[in-house]
């Protein structure tokens, strides 16, 4: 064994997998797992911790995997993360806990997200399951949304022996688990449901079917309805647009309603009466993981998929695994280009996209370098589908039916990164309703601080 480089992880054939949905990832079985968790040197210093936005004990569950006291590990885990077999799944690792790994200075850094979904599977099949405090202190407390940092919110309440209520829009709770994330990155049965269960037997209930400003407001929750404290976890589900000649045609989706179309709604599925587009050819625009997950499906419904992106291969912001696997099934990337034009036929369906080619000149504030449009080369992309991936903001219903709810000019709920506490009292928000799209550990970290907001807002009432 070569201690400086990570156990390979078993995945499905590009070939095959780019014509089903199931997981790409096959993860590590108990072998693999014991052999990559004997790499970590246990360092008396593990940045690993301080690089987890939840603050894992990751040296200490990756000891006791290594020792095959899987359960240990899994207890270990569940003291700062409800959504382990998730975040194994789709953390962006690589900048954050195993960007901090010493093990990584002289060789690859320890495959902790493997590790950790190994033993979130694990305890999954073997009938781990959280223990629900024995009894509640008979304070209500509601959280909109049922996505990452409601579900975690909602489970640190729950321990803390809060009565816990989530209200989900949509039929199916998970939030962006459920709708936004592909099958093949993120089974739904298998997975997301499993860790919502367990947020359930801590004692939280969910409604689902509930719309917070159409179906009740948050000021009828805290005044009519008896709940003392509210956490909005409702995320950022508005999409954004170019605003280019041509975007309102037929054939021009949003990456959310196109994702949402097709995980929510089995749309993928020939035995589901929610039929998407039959597309031959499909641009998506954007360059992020959720461009990845669409342009990744769309090829899955076979069709050829281009990916639009207006900087280089090294500003994508996709994860790399994401590029390499988009990569690997055969996603053609046009990259330093940009749509000027989306051109229709005589019935206003798609029928190809106008760009324009782009050099990167100095940088912007994001510190990557600002694509400059080159003059004169305009060209035409033949397709007959557009999916638009340029990010999302929070839809304004809540804001709009909420007195004294502050936001700020995009939108956002404007609260304190510590606490969650907004400008209306006993109203705490994180997530991407605060931030607008992040990812899935960043809203579970904003959760958790709204948790600790509410138990020492109501802690001071008594």
């Amino acid at each position: 064994m070569d201690v400086l480089k990570k156990v390979p992880v078993r995945e499905q054939d590009p070939k095959v997998r780019a014509t089903n949905f199931e997981e790409v990832c096959l993860g590590y079985n108990e072998e693999e797992a014991k052999e990559e968790a004997s790499r970590c040197i246990n360092c008396k210093n593990p940045k690993c911790v301080a690089g987890c936005p939840v603050s894992i004990n990751i040296p200490g569950f990756i000891k006791e995997v290594e020792n095959g006291n899987h359960e240990e590990a899994a207890k270990i885990i569940a003291q700062s993360s409800a959504l382990p077999a998730v975040c194994g799944r789709v953390c962006p690792q690589e900048s954050q806990c195993e960007g901090q790994c010493i093990r990584g200075i002289k060789g690859e850094p320890i495959s902790i997200g493997k590790l950790e979904r190994f033993v979130a599977d694990y305890s999954r099949e073997h009938g781990f399951v959280p223990t629900a405090p024995e009894k509640t202190n008979g304070k209500k407390v509601a959280v909109i949304g049922s996505g990452p940092s409601g579900l975690t919110c909602a489970g640190d309440l729950a321990k803390m022996g809060y009565e816990v209520t989530i209200f989900e829009a949509l039929h199916e709770p998970g939030g962006v688990l459920t709708y936004g994330i592909p099958e093949f990155r993120l089974p739904k049965e298998g997975v997301v449901q499993p860790e919502i269960d367990n947020v359930r037997k801590l004692g939280v209930k969910i409604e689902t079917n509930v719309i917070i400003g159409k179906s009740v407001t948050i000021d009828e929750l805290l005044d009519e309805e008896g709940f003392q404290a509210i956490f909005i976890g409702s995320g950022a589900g508005l999409p954004m647009f170019m605003g280019i000649p041509g975007e309102n045609a037929n054939g021009v989706f949003s990456a959310n309603e196109y994702l949402t179309r097709s995980n929510l709604m089995k749309a993928f599925r020939s035995d589901y009466d929610t039929p998407i587009l039959a597309s031959k050819k499909v641009a998506v625009v954007g360059g992020g993981n959720v461009a990845m997950d669409a342009a990744r499906t769309a090829l899955r419904l076979g069709a050829e998929v281009h990916v639009v992106y207006r900087r280089s291969e090294a500003e994508l912001p996709a994860r790399a695994e994401e590029v390499h696997h988009a990569k690997e099934e055969g996603i053609i990337f046009n990259l330093l280009s940009n749509p000027i034009e989306i051109l229709t036929d005589e019935k206003g369906w798609v029928n190809g996209m106008k760009c324009i080619k782009m050099e990167l000149g100095e940088p912007d504030a994001s510190g990557r370098r600002r694509p400059v449009e080159i003059e004169g080369s305009e060209f035409v992309i033949d397709v007959d589908t557009v999916i638009m991936s340029l990010g999302t903001s929070p839809n304004p219903l809540i804001s709009n039916t909420t007195n004294g709810l502050d936001i700020n000019k995009r939108k956002c709920i404007i609260a304190e990164e510590s606490t969650g506490k907004t400008s209306k009292e006993g109203v705490y928000a994180g997530g991407d309703a605060v931030t607008g799209a992040a990812t899935v550990i960043l809203a579970m970290e904003a959760g958790r601080a709204g948790a600790r907001g509410i138990d020492e807002y109501l802690s001071s009432k008594e």
